[in-house]
């Protein structure tokens, strides 16, 4: 039965997150790793209605248009790549899109 649960979660991940989504997270000039991670588990709980089990981006997203960071997410114990891209900086928010990859990190699923 939880194998039954963990593929329908991750089918129902997949088909919402093969889409671009877009948040806004509030800052100056970057997002920090901290608050784009929870800013992309909050807005994947709002698309999916279930948060990842995780989301791990090393790196701080420059505010600069067409600046990209590579993060990962864990749902059910498969781990995706995603690439969060900012569109620039509104007032002192930058907009966010992000982008799941379609499959699951190489050696998973």
């Amino acid at each position: 039965m939880r194998s039954a649960t963990t593929a329908g979660l991750t089918a129902v991940l997949l088909l919402v997150l093969t889409s671009a989504c877009s948040f806004s997270a509030t800052t100056s000039t970057q997002v920090g790793t901290g608050e784009l991670e929870t800013q992309v588990s909050s807005m994947l709980q709002e698309q999916v209605g279930v948060a990842p089990d995780s989301v791990d981006c090393p790196d701080p997203l420059p505010g600069e248009a067409g600046s990209e960071v590579r993060c990962t997410l864990t749902a059910s114990g498969v781990t995706y790549g995603l690439t969060a891209t900012s569109n620039g900086v509104e007032g002192d928010a930058v907009n966010i899109s992000v982008q799941v990859d379609d499959q699951p990190v190489e050696g998973q699923g």
